[in-house]
């Protein structure tokens, strides 16, 4: 009898131990379990800690909820400006609801994926490709709104969304590169030509002040051959005044046009202080006969006489 009871107890045992082995569980921090009985759910997600089930009744799942780090594979799309670029992008989310994760979707992580690489298609679409390459924070806002409004009711939180790279054709980045030289260029010029415009409003203002005292202009002169006998250079260079330039040119030009206009009037004076001396014509001139017809209108050509002698009547003829 004793001995009945003894094995009773440890089978009693036995069969505990096996329940409580088969019905125990251990929810880790970072998650929280799912429980359904007989495929239905029936209390919240449990927490933390040792719990216990019904084998072969209850069904626990368990669902991480820390944040996830998913990778949006790259896309190839067209930009509104007619651009082929290729993007990716990478998203953090995390569950907030275990029970909907697990109910509401089949596989949640499959489902972000899918709606993310679709939300970043419809922004490449959507955008120029300035603002994709500078505007960023932007994009990155409007891709996080797209896919956190669906992922809300899969009990999923997207918590932030970056583009991490935009890659274009080779064509595009020689033009863009060629279009930032020229834009530097421009830039440079523009620096260039602000320079040389104050430049010269100093110097005006410096010649302005030199004028009204020409020792200035003197001393300014013999400091400037200072400065470059200073070097121990071989050649001097003296800076020659313009402005004696300007006054011997302007002295030879008149000198030339008083000559000129001396040239004018000496024929007309010989002319006028000897009027009885008639010009010879020059030996050298061509004599034409039209020239000798003019001279001699009296002379009648011979067959015109000739004529005029046959068509007198023939009593009036000589004889």
């Amino acid at each position: 009898m004793v001995e009945e009871l003894v094995i009773a107890g440890i089978s009693l045992a036995s069969a505990g131990a096996v329940y409580v082995m088969a019905a125990a569980r251990v929810v880790k921090q970072y998650e929280r379990g799912v429980v359904l009985r007989l495929g239905k759910l029936t209390s919240p997600a449990r927490g933390p800690g040792f719990t216990m089930i019904v084998p072969a009744v209850d069904r626990m799942r368990k669902v991480n909820m820390q944040i996830v780090t998913m990778p949006v594979p790259a896309q190839e799309g067209i930009t509104h400006d007619n651009v082929t670029v290729r993007v990716d992008a990478v998203v953090y989310f995390k569950v907030v609801d275990a029970a909907d994760a697990v109910v509401k979707v089949e596989d949640y992580r499959f489902a972000v994926s899918q709606v993310a690489q679709t939300s970043l298609r419809s922004i490449i679409g959507k955008s120029d490709l300035d603002d994709l390459l500078s505007n960023r924070e932007k994009l990155n806002q409007g891709l996080e709104v797209m896919i956190d409004s669906p992922a809300l009711g899969w009990g999923v939180q997207i918590d932030r969304v970056e583009i991490k790279d935009v890659s274009l054709p080779e064509t595009m980045k020689r033009s863009m590169a060629r279009q930032a030289e020229a834009t530097r260029d421009r830039r440079a010029r523009v620096i260039n030509a602000d320079a040389e415009l104050q430049a010269s409003k100093k110097l005006a203002e410096a010649a302005q002040a030199m004028s009204d005292q020409p020792a200035a202009l003197q001393l300014r002169l013999l400091q400037t051959v200072v400065a470059v006998a200073a070097e121990k250079n071989s050649t001097l260079v003296l800076p020659f005044p313009v402005e004696l330039l300007r006054f011997l040119e302007r002295s030879g030009l008149q000198a030339q046009a008083q000559t000129e206009a001396y040239e004018r009037r000496e024929p007309a004076a010989v002319q006028e202080a000897r009027p009885d001396v008639r010009q010879e014509p020059d030996a050298r001139q061509e004599v034409r006969p039209e020239d000798v017809q003019d001279a001699r209108p009296e002379a009648v050509p011979r067959a015109e006489a000739v004529t005029g002698l046959e068509e007198l009547p023939e009593a009036e003829q000589l004889p």
